[in-house]
């Protein structure tokens, strides 16, 4: 996708929560193991609650802002992510399983820092700070639920 303004930005992150959401519930099918099949789905549904999350920016955002061009944005390192869903889920244990999360979110989360300081209109600022509010709020909560569920 080719990102050129706030809207494909948060469009492509959208997808890439999607996306996401659809390989972990694969994993979780093939997986092996039982608790990281557990964990597999717990963030899964997650992750959709999340695509549902950034979709509601998406609608309600300032358009100005969402229109605005983004011109930094190729400058930023691609967030790595498994594309393709394959098995790649399916063969990790529980620890690599949340290690890929968080890392994940992090990328996302450093993105929207980047952006942030390189936004050239206060809308523009205020939606990415919103955004990366959510990603932060989002990773605490998560980070909770799987250390509880280590704990088990």
């Amino acid at each position: 996708m080719e990102i050129k303004t706030f809207e494909d930005l948060i469009d492509w992150t959208r997808q890439l929560h999607a996306h996401l959401a659809k390989c972990l519930h694969e994993g979780a099918e093939q997986n092996p193991n039982e608790r990281a099949a557990a964990l597999l789905d717990y963030v899964s549904q997650h992750e959709q609650m999340l695509e549902k999350a950034v979709a509601e920016f998406e609608r309600q955002a300032d358009p100005k802002a969402m229109h605005t061009r983004l011109y930094d944005y190729a400058n930023h390192k691609p967030i790595r992510s498994h594309r393709t869903c394959e098995t790649h889920y399916a063969e990790l244990d529980f620890k690599g399983i949340a290690r890929e999360i968080f890392d994940f979110h992090d990328q996302v989360m450093a993105l929207y820092d980047s952006l942030i300081g390189k936004a050239e209109i206060p809308e523009a600022k205020s939606l990415l700070e919103d955004l990366k509010s959510l990603e932060e709020h989002e990773a605490m909560r998560l980070a909770s639920q799987i250390g509880r569920m280590d704990d088990l």
